[in-house]
């Protein structure tokens, strides 16, 4: 059985073992990655003989890096990445090109509801109804849409949000706000099963789920790299930040807020950007940390959203698709019991 797993920003890893009473009697590491000596992957492949085939990735991790030496050099990958392209030998991790995805561009709808609809096609894939998911969010009215665990008061200045008819919407993960204009931003949530992540930490799936992203900006111009936990930045500046939430059984929510053209004095009007964010993402001014994909690209907003596509059909097996019926409705339904409601916008008062 083989497996592979690309780095994210590093190297291809592969992995091709062979099962026996339930124990891996042999396998062979190869890739386009830099190790040294050569003898470390005789030691990498003699660790994974007589494992089990149900190891996880930190046991297989552990027994390789048992197994070499002090002066052993990877270079590209780590020991993790081969856990991972062993498990997914195995058949227990999936990747990407195991996956069909369905792409979704629908019309404006109010923020509230697609912050519902990402529950619904969370569930909706959970349910065995739908497959994996790419959908681009597009609306008019203007929201702030703050994280699970935010301070409404914290986040938010009512009278600014007041005075521009901004409403608040909170989401189901966490991470920070997002301030949402028809036409300033470029939004996305990426619906996948746990398998395609089994093995990463929460901080190392961010960068793999928006590794395409990456690719996507260089078609458009654009020279990003993944900064910090959960934000893409030029060398410019700041260009998007990202959140998750995963379900019990696996199921992650993954989306993405992408700069294009923010008015950052209404911004700041509306959000309350504390001196510790600031400090910690090494500016004084939070105009600075606003750059957007509009002033790099020269694109429309449409056109880099058409880019964004084409660069994930071009990547991964994929088919556009549609909201059914049945998922607006209990969309609707969710606006009315729970997302739309005072007691969700202020759980976090």
């Amino acid at each position: 059985m083989r497996g592979e797993y690309k780095v994210p920003g590093g190297k291809l890893v592969a992995a091709d073992v062979v099962l026996d009473g339930g124990l891996m009697v042999s396998a062979a590491i190869s890739g386009d990655f830099f190790l040294e000596p050569d003898e470390a992957l005789a030691r990498i492949n003699a660790a994974l003989v007589g494992q089990p085939a149900a190891a996880k990735v930190a046991q297989l991790a552990a027994a390789i890096g048992d197994a070499l030496d002090p002066d052993d050099t990877l270079v590209g990958f780590t020991v993790e990445a081969v856990a991972i392209a062993v498990r997914r030998a195995l058949g227990h991790a999936t990747g990407w090109q195991d996956h069909e995805f369905e792409l979704i561009h629908h019309g404006p709808q109010l923020p509230v509801l697609h912050v519902a609809l990402d529950q619904v096609l969370a569930e909706e894939l959970a349910a065995g109804r739908r497959g994996p998911t790419l959908r681009f969010w597009e609306w008019v009215d203007p929201a702030v849409v703050i994280g699970s665990f935010q301070s409404l008061r914290n986040e938010v200045d009512p009278d600014g949000a007041a005075r521009h008819g901004v409403t608040v919407v909170r989401r189901i993960s966490g991470g920070g706000a997002m301030f949402m204009e028809a036409g300033n931003c470029i939004t996305f949530s990426l619906v996948v099963p746990g398998s395609l992540v089994d093995g990463l930490t929460f901080e190392q799936s961010y960068a793999f789920l928006d590794d395409w992203v990456l690719g996507a900006l260089a078609d458009v111009g654009v020279k990003a790299a993944y900064a910090g936990l959960n934000d893409i930045a030029s060398p410019a500046g700041k260009l998007a930040g990202a959140a998750q939430k995963r379900l019990a059984d696996g199921t992650v929510l993954h989306h993405v807020t992408m700069a294009y053209d923010i008015d950052a004095d209404k911004m700041l009007e509306v959000l309350r950007i504390g001196r510790e964010k600031l400090s910690d993402k090494g500016t004084v001014s939070a105009k600075k940390r606003v750059d957007p994909v509009r002033s790099q690209t020269g694109l429309a907003r449409s056109e880099v959203i058409e880019a964004f596509k084409a660069h994930f059909r071009a990547r991964y097996k994929t088919t556009d698709s549609a909201l059914l019926p049945s998922e607006m409705a209990r969309a609707e339904e969710l606006v009315k019991t729970k997302f739309g409601t005072q007691e969700w916008r202020t759980r976090v008062p």
